[in-house]
């Protein structure tokens, strides 16, 4: 891999002449207006552009406008036919194109397969604005609109499917999308460093076919280039003799007769490896496609590879080409991060969106990101896959500027700030204690089964940013809507203290996710020992403030290693601690996660995967997803019939009675229990009992009809 050059320390390209744009153009009147001839780079994102540092694509094209090129946006083109995407003109040195901040089948369709209704990434919440897997979509559009245009993917919609992946929505494995979009380069993570290297160097005259030593990408090539050296996969983590009679690792050669067309790769064993210039050989998209076992494999190496400090390049066979994937990018240092954040953005949505509203800007409106990253190796999140477990961090000075600016110049500012935080709220400043024991880790988690001795958990210098933030003029509230670490907090009474007394608006959700330690252990979660720790610490500080305030616990259904019992115990815990679910997560294997791998293959890809290695229990399926759902909702009288049949299919039909022991009633409301139904069932103020049919007239009382 080449050195890594400073984010802005190269020189500017010539177009910088032209200056800062008040909004990088989405029309050529915008594009004449400043006047440009031409665009360097057209960036295409299947989300509305919004100028605030929240969203991808105003970073990129920021960052990009500060190395000096000319970059417009086309946002949520029409992509039935190629028109839109010439909207802009020829670019100059290549497309960036993106799904947007999510996954556009996350996007689309809920954890259920159903198409969701809205969009909150789209003017007015309207859905349908983009296509299922927008980013092959746009890619060959643009493709279609230039011939010959340098293409290049990136966002987590690249980055969660940069190798060969199981797909929810199809049900199968799917090859990179590098491959199927035809696009000839990929960036992955967070990608400030590595579009500022492409511009740069597709701007000096170098083909995009010869931009192989970038960190943070993968592209295509034939063979494995001279000097380096090829470890099997097998090497790192033995899966065991495949399922078919065939060597996973056998490489397709054209004219080959001979064993089916097959040559089998003898690889030599080296003791001693320059781990700069070795390249580990994941199992071929072929293999991982047929064989489960073979695809936990490839992911538990895959995120073996992850630590900047020590990943290795790795490469996978698509047919006859090898998918290559370069180490990670390097995080972002505190002065590098700064200037991303402080860069001019207007902070609004483009005026051509008008009065409508985007309800993902109006969520974050009012908010400000310290840092990036995350440690905790939750195996159901993508945030580690895409921006990594170190922590990147903002300066204090440079966070309380965006306040500053955020209360001067942003209209509607009410002097309180929504979140104060980041993928996790109490990361900011944690780390190891040791840099180059960071570098040699390899870990998938700092904090399971539990915190690291080496990590850090001071969090004094989040008490003092938290403290400078309340104390400007302007600012009455600043409170804390990301998500806590508790097992963190718990390590630092002084913080929850702070927090507690004085950024809590009344509610703090925070993520236990189960109470069971078979699915805790498969999420990488602490168990409910720490949650009560922080509950006492909670309740304590409340009570010394004089304030009442409550925790909001969220969990998800049908996680991989859940079994029915699980979640029954799960919904006793919720109804003798008082908790009633509105909104319940489900789910959703999105795509290279740890969790989708156990999903699909049912092995466990945190310890090392053999044939006979430990089995996962999978809820597969809408019935049972169902019953996972109904246990978090036990209250729900829709859920009652169902809940029912399972308790006595379980041998627990003790649980069915009226009296508080009970998880459900032996009595079913009138006009509930049958999915369809157009109402819902009344509940009186001072009973919580439902009665028949539709809400009494004022002063009525009725007695509840039971079943027989």
């Amino acid at each position: 891999m080449r050195s890594e050059p400073g984010l802005f320390s190269r020189r500017p390209f010539w177009a910088r002449r032209f200056g800062t744009a008040p909004v990088l153009p989405m029309s050529r009147a915008e594009m004449e207006a400043l006047g440009w001839d031409s665009c360097d780079i057209i960036l295409v994102t299947g989300d509305a552009y919004v100028d605030h540092p929240s969203f991808g694509m105003a970073v990129i094209g920021r960052v990009l406008e500060a190395q000096g090129f000319r970059v417009g946006i086309i946002a949520q083109p029409d992509w039935s036919s190629a028109e839109p995407f010439r909207r802009l003109g020829r670019p100059n040195l290549f497309f960036g194109v993106t799904g947007g901040n999510m996954d556009s089948m996350v996007n689309r369709y809920t954890a259920d397969r159903k198409p969701r209704s809205n969009d909150a990434y789209t003017p007015d919440g309207a859905g349908g604005r983009r296509p299922d897997r927008s980013v092959l979509v746009y890619a060959q559009r643009c493709r279609e609109a230039f011939r010959g245009v340098p293409i290049v993917l990136g966002g987590i919609e690249a980055s969660l499917r940069r190798i060969a992946h199981y797909d929810y929505w199809s049900d199968k494995v799917r090859r990179s999308v590098l491959v199927d979009a035809k696009a000839d380069l990929l960036v992955y993570g967070n990608g400030e460093r590595q579009v500022v290297e492409i511009a740069h160097r597709l701007a000096a005259g170098e083909k995009i076919g010869d931009l192989t030593d970038i960190r943070g990408t993968a592209f295509l090539r034939r063979g494995i280039p001279e000097g380096w050296s090829e470890i099997d996969a097998s090497d790192i983590d033995t899966p065991g003799a495949p399922a078919p009679a065939e060597n996973p690792y056998a490489e397709k050669v054209a004219g080959c007769a001979a064993a089916g067309g097959e040559q089998v790769v003898r690889l030599q064993r080296r003791p001693r490896l320059d781990r700069s210039r070795s390249v580990i050989r994941l199992p071929a998209y072929e293999a991982v496609k047929r064989d489960r076992v073979l695809y936990a494999h490839a992911s538990r190496v895959l995120h073996l590879e992850t630590n900047p400090g020590n990943a290795r390049a790795l490469v996978q066979r698509h047919g006859d080409r090898d998918l290559w994937l370069n180490p990670p990018p390097l995080p972002l240092t505190t002065a590098e991060l700064d200037a991303v954040f402080e860069l001019p953005y207007s902070r609004l949505p483009h005026p051509a969106y008008g009065s409508a509203r985007i309800p993902a800007y109006e969520m974050i409106r009012f908010s400000i990101n310290i840092m990036r990253g995350c440690f905790g190796g939750c195996t159901f999140c993508s945030i580690t896959e895409h921006e990594g477990r170190i922590i990147q961090n903002r300066s204090e000075d440079s966070i309380i500027r965006e306040i500053e600016t955020l209360r001067d110049t942003v209209p509607g500012f009410t002097g309180v700030i929504s979140d104060l935080g980041g993928p996790t709220a109490n990361m900011y400043r944690l780390a190891c204690k040791s840099r180059q024991i960071e570098a040699a880790c390899r870990r998938p988690s700092c904090v399971y089964p539990e915190i690291c001795k080496n990590m850090g958990t001071d969090h004094g210098p989040l008490i003092r940013l938290y403290r400078r933030a309340r104390a400007l003029p302007g600012v009455k509230k600043v409170l804390i809507a990301s998500g806590l670490r508790y097992d963190l907090a718990v390590r630092s009474p002084a913080y929850v203290k702070e927090l507690v007394s004085h950024h809590v608006g009344g509610y703090l959700k925070i993520a236990p996710e189960h109470t069971e330690a078979g699915p805790l252990s498969k999420m990488m979660k602490p168990g409910m020992g720490a949650y009560d720790r922080f509950k006492a610490l909670f309740d304590r500080f409340s009570r010394e403030a004089g304030k009442e305030q409550y925790l909001i616990p969220y969990f998800i259904a049908a996680h991989p290693g859940t079994s029915d019992e699980d979640m029954m115990h799960l919904a006793l815990w919720l109804k003798r601690n008082g908790f009633r679910a509105d909104q319940v997560q489900t789910f959703l294997p999105s795509p290279m996660a740890t969790a989708s791998a156990m999903y699909y293959s049912g092995k466990n890809p945190l310890r090392r995967v053999r044939r006979d290695s430990e089995e996962v229990v999978v809820p597969r399926g809408l019935k049972i997803r169902r019953l996972h759902k109904a246990f978090l909702r036990y209250h729900d009288a829709d859920n009652w019939p169902l809940l029912r049949e399972a308790l006595k299919r379980m041998g627990r039909a003790d649980l069915i009675g009226n009296g508080k022991r009970h998880l459900v009633p032996a009595w079913q409301p009138r006009g509930t229990g049958e999915r369809g139904t157009a109402g819902r069932p009344f509940f009186t103020r001072h009973t919580g009992l439902p009665p028949q049919g539709k809400a009494p007239r004022k002063g009525a009382r009725r007695r509840p009809r039971r079943e027989r």
